[in-house]
């Protein structure tokens, strides 16, 4: 259960005790949006980040979700991904592969990952077309605001530094609005070439889930979620905000000890009000 939930501008936010309990949560929170999704359009499109996000999603395999979620209808991308070999241990897909896809029934053709044999700039054009193909069948949904894709769910981390995806602070990434996927080669974390969706994709999404925990993102999640500062705006996890879509937080206590909302429910705890 969570410990505590409230609703603000920058959407939900979702506090759990614990690590355990926000990989629960994530379980649950994403089967259910897949069998909505299965029952709408008879798809589920999710687009997966990397880091601790993936091992938070290993829950999936395992009872009930291994036999309840309708696998074959998950169609699977990646909202950013490293420019390196598929086995490589800096490859999204790879640790998602290892973590979940190879231990669930999907068809291996659902699963979008990048050609890692272009460079970045090819691969990011390559991405692109087979996800404007994907739209056109209506495989993936399309925004009723402007053409980018609508993804049923896109899942997304936040660095100590605020970005998301591959979209770094103060990079001119951060301004592209006609690509759905674009390219660095400039990343400030290693690798250096990387794909990435653009915001006006992610803002086009139907769910937004971002996943932070541990102490090391309090901080920079304050600057985030509240109003604090001339320069938070400026914060890629900021500038996430789904316009005809839903954005909930998943956080541990502990990544969101420095939020206003959890202090006031921490307060209210105490006083028994």
């Amino acid at each position: 259960m969570s410990r505590s939930g409230c609703h603000t501008e920058r959407g939900e936010l979702r506090i759990y005790e614990s690590w355990d309990e926000v990989a629960t949560e994530l379980a649950d929170y994403i089967a259910e949006l897949s069998e909505v999704s299965v029952k709408e359009r008879g798809f589920f499109a999710i687009a997966l980040s990397g880091g601790s996000l993936i091992s938070l999603m290993g829950k999936l395999c395992g009872a009930p979700y291994n036999k309840t979620v309708d696998w074959t209808k998950w169609y699977i991308f990646w909202a950013d991904e490293r420019v390196v070999p598929k086995n490589h241990a800096d490859s999204n897909y790879k640790l998602a592969k290892d973590c979940l896809l190879s231990k669930v029934p999907l068809i291996p053709s659902h699963v979008y990952s990048i050609n890692d044999s272009l460079s970045a700039e090819e691969a990011a054009s390559e991405y692109e077309f087979v996800l404007r193909q994907l739209v056109k069948t209506r495989t993936v949904g399309v925004s009723e605001i402007n053409d980018c894709p609508k993804f049923d769910l896109i899942l997304l981390g936040m660095g100590p530094d605020g970005h998301v995806a591959s979209l770094f602070p103060n990079h001119m990434v951060l301004e592209e609005e006609d690509e759905w996927v674009t390219f660095i080669t400039d990343s400030p974390e290693p690798p250096p070439e990387r794909l990435t969706f653009t915001l006006p994709v992610i803002n086009s999404a139907s769910n937004v889930a971002v996943v932070v925990t541990g102490i090391s993102k309090a901080e920079m999640l304050h600057l985030v979620i509240d109003d604090v500062g001339p320069d938070g705006s400026m914060l890629p996890a900021r500038m996430v905000n789904p316009g005809n879509g839903n954005l909930v937080w998943f956080l541990d206590k502990l990544a969101a000890s420095k939020l206003q909302a959890f202090k006031c429910t921490e307060q209210e705890a105490k006083t028994g009000k």
